[in-house]
């Protein structure tokens, strides 16, 4: 992207103090105060790209004590935000359709989520979203995708 993006412009700023990133992260949670339940970290963000990143913690558990899959999807459903937010071109706009996820591990130990598109993918209509989130050891514990529809902002008047 050549062009300046506000998302991008915070994080770099708040990325120089110390505690940056959570003070981005409580930032960014505010705009969907429940992102705030999974106490999040957005550790990297650029255009097509975000990462998310929270502690397994008793907040976070289901019964058999291993990450929450809806904890697991509110991180995934955040770095698809945040991407959507840093990447989408200024006469654009984006609103989610609906998320498909398989469970393919469990979830035992802190998460990292990562969302990622195609530059060239930015055009109205549907566009999936790849989001996958991953335990400790990098193995993928939920995988799928956010379907978000893109349209034209319509004219000011």
């Amino acid at each position: 992207m050549s062009q300046s993006n506000y998302l991008i412009d915070l994080y770099d700023r708040c990325a120089r103090w110390p505690f940056g990133q959570a003070l981005f992260s409580r930032l960014f949670a505010r705009k969907a105060p429940y992102f705030a339940t999974i106490g999040p970290r957005v550790t990297e963000l650029r255009p097509n790209f975000c990462e998310v990143r929270f502690a397994k913690r008793r907040k976070v558990e289901n019964h058999i004590g291993t990450v929450h899959v809806i904890a697991i999807c509110n991180a995934l459903e955040m770095a698809m935000g945040g991407l959507a937010e840093a990447t989408i071109p200024k006469h654009l706009r984006w609103i989610p359709r609906g998320m498909q996820v398989d469970y393919t591990a469990k979830a035992d130990s802190d998460i990292r989520v990562t969302a990622e598109t195609n530059p060239e993918d930015w055009k109205p209509g549907d566009l999936p979203v790849k989001v996958t989130a991953y335990r400790a050891d990098d193995t993928v514990v939920v995988q799928g995708t956010i379907m978000l529809y893109v349209s034209e902002k319509p004219p000011k008047a």
